[in-house]
């Protein structure tokens, strides 16, 4: 089976969609795809499917909506061995497939998937930032960030437990993104970057790491005063929406632009999981 959430919600046996098109079938395949061979409680897919408020028949529908899913799976196996559902003995079946387990349901994949892969390279990528491997590290986190097709679970109905995956993922996907472009910046990419790094403070009005960034790669193209200006416009969002000034770091950067006086680089690190890591102006 392979699975993908980074986007569009596929899932695939034997090459086979079996994500179905309704609604609440499709969100409880896209909670066991994301938590792939691992048990997920009847609790918490009720609580995705009703939000709190389950009807009495909760239990009994979510049951309609796993055969459903079954229905699906068992029509790709048997496509997969030449035959139709339920005639004859199959190596594999839709329940050896999406699992009862006490207390839950499990969906045992055995094969791709898009979430998994993304954590294996993210994972190479901050070791090779460790490393100070920085054209590896881009190179990897390239990778990772390449396997995202659209915000996850793009195409799903989404309740509380998805909301949270949701959220969860598009961090992890927020933090390879500022280690690739940081790993870009200390490699010299600062033009390269300039336009990715436009639209992600736009977006991200308030991260000050991808807006130290977005200063550095401006001062070194040879456009300081946007780098200040940046600076400022932080600030000002900063102050308005949160109540807050800039961080000691920030502060320091936009002084050694003011001056020209770059600071000395300081040693590699994930800026993602430490707040105060950054990159010196000067290179």
């Amino acid at each position: 089976m392979d699975i993908d959430v980074l986007g569009a919600l596929d899932v695939r046996e034997n090459g086979v969609s079996v994500a179905p098109t309704a609604p609440k079938p499709r969100q409880v395949l896209a909670l066991l795809a994301v938590h792939a061979d691992r048990v997920v409680p009847v609790a918490s897919l009720i609580e995705e499917l009703w939000s709190g408020r389950p009807p009495r028949s909760a239990r009994t529908t979510l049951q309609t909506y796993v055969l459903q899913l079954r229905e699906l799976i068992g029509a790709a196996l048997a496509r997969g061995t030449g035959q139709r559902p339920g005639a004859g003995p199959q190596r594999r079946t839709a329940k050896d497939v999406l699992v009862t387990l006490p207390g839950g349901y499990l969906l045992a994949a055995g094969g791709t998937s898009d979430v998994r892969e993304f954590d294996r390279l993210a994972g190479l990528g901050y070791r090779a930032m460790d490393a100070g491997d920085f054209a590896g590290a881009s190179r990897t986190l390239a990778a990772a960030l390449d396997l995202w097709s659209g915000s996850a679970f793009a195409d799903v109905q989404t309740g509380a437990r998805l909301a949270m995956e949701a959220r969860r993922l598009d961090e992890s996907r927020l933090c390879a993104l500022d280690q690739r472009i940081e790993a870009d910046l200390r490699l010299g990419r600062h033009r390269e970057v300039l336009a990715e790094l436009t639209v992600l403070t736009s977006r991200y009005r308030n991260h000050e790491n991808l807006h130290a960034q977005f200063m550095i790669a401006l001062y070194r193209s040879g456009r300081r005063g946007e780098a200040l200006n940046a600076y400022t416009h932080l600030r000002t969002t900063l102050g308005h929406e949160l109540g807050l000034e800039p961080s000691p770091r920030l502060r320091r950067l936009q002084q050694s632009i003011l001056t020209a006086a770059p600071e000395t680089p300081p040693a590699p690190a994930r800026a993602a999981h430490r707040p105060d890591a950054g990159q010196a102006v000067g290179r």
